[in-house]
């Protein structure tokens, strides 16, 4: 397993409100761990919550007793959930703080996906790119109803307006996937500023290509900034080697 990630503050904001983090050596009970969160709320809300909400991960991972992957997301997202929350209302620069949260973990070449919010996991294999994750937002829904295409969706002014996120509510709803991941698969974590600029196929093209991975994920964030860098970016790429 080899990876890389990097966030950009992109062409349009002051601040990054995203955040990541890569490990492809254990964390607790799990033997890798990769997370993208992109915050929401004021600046500094946005900022400090995808920031609490991977770092509590990681440091709770190291806690827990379970070993199950699945089971251990849940019991560490609903504790970080409960965190984040807590602290929004106790704090008044916080409050209405929450961030999207997408991890994934590779176990025995099963990757155990968890997700709430826009941030998204692709799958690359054989070269065809398929998004894993569904989106928690409103655009999705309207999809998913019939009422908006895909295309439509992209361009749809409200797009930014998610559903679910970390940390706005008592409890939080997150989708779990599982998937196969074989020797030459490549797996791609990313905040919606990246994957509103650039097409699904465009990521395919570089994710699959040659690249040495740290220059992929600069040319993918170097990208998005050339298509209009209109959000925070953040992208992880793993190579199942």
């Amino acid at each position: 397993m080899k990876s890389c990630g990097n966030t950009d503050v992109g062409q349009k904001r002051n601040t990054n409100q995203d955040y990541l983090f890569c490990s492809d050596e254990p964390v607790g009970a799990f033997p890798n761990l990769y997370i993208v969160a992109d915050g929401m709320g004021g600046h500094k809300a946005g900022d400090h919550a995808s920031h609490l909400a991977v770092e509590r991960f990681v440091q709770l991972a190291d806690q827990t007793k379970q070993t199950n992957p699945v089971t251990v997301m849940r019991t560490l997202l609903n504790w970080v959930n409960e965190e984040v929350f807590q602290e929004a209302q106790s704090d008044a620069s916080f409050y209405g703080m929450g961030t999207t949260f997408v991890a994934v973990t590779i176990v025995n070449g099963k990757g155990y996906v968890v997700n709430v919010g826009d941030s998204r996991l692709y799958l690359i294999h054989n070269g065809v790119i398929r998004q894993v994750t569904l989106d928690h937002s409103l655009v999705e829904e309207l999809v998913r109803s019939g009422e908006l295409t895909p295309q439509e969706a992209r361009r749809h002014p409200r797009k930014n307006i998610i559903t679910r996120a970390v940390g706005v509510a008592e409890e939080v709803l997150p989708d779990f996937f599982e998937i196969e991941v074989v020797p030459g698969d490549r797996i791609l974590l990313c905040s919606d500023g990246l994957s509103n600029m650039i097409e699904d196929e465009e990521l395919r093209d570089i994710v699959a290509s040659d690249r040495d991975i740290d220059e992929m994920v600069k040319y993918l964030i170097d990208k998005a900034n050339y298509y209009g860098g209109y959000d925070n970016i953040a992208a992880v790429v793993i190579m199942n080697e």
